[in-house]
């Protein structure tokens, strides 16, 4: 059979509304998918829901279908997505609603199950906000095969939205593992969007222009190898680093588990294709776990914070004043977590005034509102006639706003409804995986031979591998690739844990994990609880880890100066 042609169009609620548009005019598609959801974007959708029961789906894709449903159904593209956040139902009706003011015959089905809200008790997941199960690809599969133009879903892992449309299309079943991981890695590369072709790369200086990146597309065969492409003419670029950088992307070791397949990283192999075009071939699939993994959201508590600005002279001095006049004002109602940093941006002899300062920041969090509202944002003002010479903050007092905290739990998977409700309105309850392995690390790999030595150079690491970074819960993940196979037989052997700890401090006292995948020339590096209880919970500088390589990067060591 033909490969299907599979473009995505979103990598996250917020992304480029003209993407659609743009994917749908831009060349030949078979199906067209959208992420619309993350960790925090269930948060979100789960107090828009606590505002109107009527809410809890992401209403810009339903903007973008009233603009482009019926230039897609004249164009036989198929629509997937996840977009149904905590309402799928809702969507779905408002979507057939759309179709009868558009006058398009478009058959919508959506997929549900996911929502666990009303049954955490008997689970015990305690009182979270949000409840979400990651469901498969299989509901999707029904819907389309039960003709649907359009099919929305609650929470379903990202790749499911590429695995559903080929398991439908080349009629795989249910033990296609090898077939089924290789969808799962072409799902889990086109998902994010532009970080496939271009978006968030490492050595981006590189790439042809930026300006407007395409959006990549998998064209999957019945083996389930792929090829990464994008529209011609779109901008970004597709290379096999591009790809390699979104593969390394929130992932933890070589065995990537998911609801019907548990895809193994380790035995990808991504090649450059032709111009625009990379192929991933060999990838093995193995029973999925029996558990599904469950997204809890909860409110924290509140929070407020303050950037006192330090310019010029005695930065410490001036940061230790203003840490002991706040704790001074707040001693009768200290707020229960407090937590000062210093980010020492400043410049000796410096040209300008904000080379020349440091920025002091202070968060705090308590369950009280009014603990960390105007009495502490105005505490800090009340200092400014008061306290170090120079003083001003970035932003005028404020109030206190709400903090979410997220965390993971895992259910078993027989427990968890996974409903197809076709465009007919007919139901089909899909079974879970019948055959399921539990997750276990793999052996380590054999390292290549070590670089014989040689002079070395001191620099910068990013000089000689890219990386990539990124969220999952409180934790983070780190991805190291090495450009070519003598740089690889260095990394492999220099960047142990030890030397990822020195280089990166803060993470020094934390779990961290690192994971050899060889055949991407690649280290994956898992660092604990770096982001507290999550995104939300805002509990660092940068709190989705997004940036946490390029400081990897920046980071200077001995190099081997052949590699130079």
């Amino acid at each position: 059979m033909t490969p299907i042609r599979i473009g995505n169009a979103s990598g996250f609620y917020g992304d480029r509304f003209s993407a659609i548009a743009e994917m749908l005019n831009g060349g030949e598609l078979d199906v067209l998918t959208g992420d619309y959801l993350a960790e925090l974007t269930m948060l979100i959708l789960g107090r828009d829901l606590m505002k109107d029961p009527n809410r809890g789906y992401a209403k810009t894709f339903l903007r973008q279908m009233r603009e482009n449903l019926a230039l897609a159904k004249n164009k036989g593209v198929k629509i997937v997505v996840n977009a149904g956040g905590l309402n799928p139902a809702g969507l779905a009706d408002a979507l057939r609603e759309l179709a009868d003011e558009l006058g398009v015959d478009a058959a919508i089905a959506h997929v549900e199950g996911d929502d666990l809200r009303t049954r955490t008790d008997e689970l015990d997941l305690g009182s979270p906000l949000t409840a979400n199960a990651y469901l498969g690809a299989w509901g999707i599969a029904e819907c389309l095969n039960a003709g649907a133009d359009v099919v929305v879903t609650g929470r379903v892992t990202d790749a499911s939205l590429v695995v559903g449309p080929a398991a439908a299309h080349f009629g795989w079943s249910r033990d296609d593992y090898d077939e089924l991981a290789g969808a799962v890695v072409a799902g889990h590369v086109i998902e994010c969007g532009t970080q496939a072709t271009g978006g968030n790369y490492a050595f981006f200086t590189e790439l042809p222009s930026l300006l407007h990146a395409g959006f990549p597309i998998a064209e999957v065969s019945e083996d389930g190898s792929c090829v990464i492409t994008k529209h011609e003419g779109a901008g970004g670029a597709v290379t096999a680093e591009t790809v390699t950088a979104q593969l390394l992307y929130e992932i933890a070791g070589a065995r990537y588990a998911g609801p019907d397949v548990t895809a193994r990283f380790d035995t990808i192999e991504v090649a450059d294709n032709g111009p625009g075009r990379v192929r991933i071939t060999g990838v093995q699939g193995e029973p999925p776990p029996p558990e599904l993994k469950v997204c809890l959201n909860a409110l924290g508590g509140f929070r407020n914070a303050v950037t006192f600005v330090l310019t010029g002279l005695d930065i410490d001095a001036k940061a230790a004043l203003v840490k002991e006049q706040m704790a001074g004002a707040l001693r009768d109602k200290p707020p229960a977590e407090v937590r000062w940093t210093l980010a020492r941006t400043d410049h000796a002899d410096a040209g300008t005034e904000e080379e020349a300062s440091a920025f002091l920041h202070c968060v705090v969090k308590d369950s009280d509102a009014q603990v960390v509202g105007r009495p502490f944002s105005g505490a800090a003002i009340e200092l400014a006639l008061a306290s170090y010479p120079g003083f001003n903050v970035t932003a005028p007092p404020s109030d206190a706003t709400p903090y979410g905290v997220y965390t993971a739990a895992f259910v078993d998977a027989k427990a968890v409804p996974h409903v197809a409700v076709l465009p007919d309105g007919s139901r089909v309850d899909i079974e879970p995986a019948a055959s399921t392995s539990a997750l276990a690390d793999v052996d380590e790999p054999g390292l290549p031979e070590p670089l014989p030595a040689g002079p070395t150079r001191r620099a910068p690491l990013g000089a000689v591998v890219g990386a990539r970074s990124g969220d999952k819960g409180g934790s983070a993940n780190l991805g190291v690739w090495a450009r070519t196979d003598e740089a690889w037989r260095w990394l492999a052997h220099t960047l142990t844990v030890d030397e990822f700890q020195r280089l990166l401090p803060e993470t020094a006292e934390l779990p961290v994990r690192r994971h050899v995948l060889p055949k991407l020339r690649a280290l994956n590096f898992v660092v604990e609880d770096i982001l507290g209880q999550g995104v939300a919970s805002q509990a660092r500088f940068d709190p989705q880890a997004k940036a946490l390589g390029e400081w990897l990067r920046s980071r200077h060591i001995e190099i081997p100066e052949v590699l130079l």
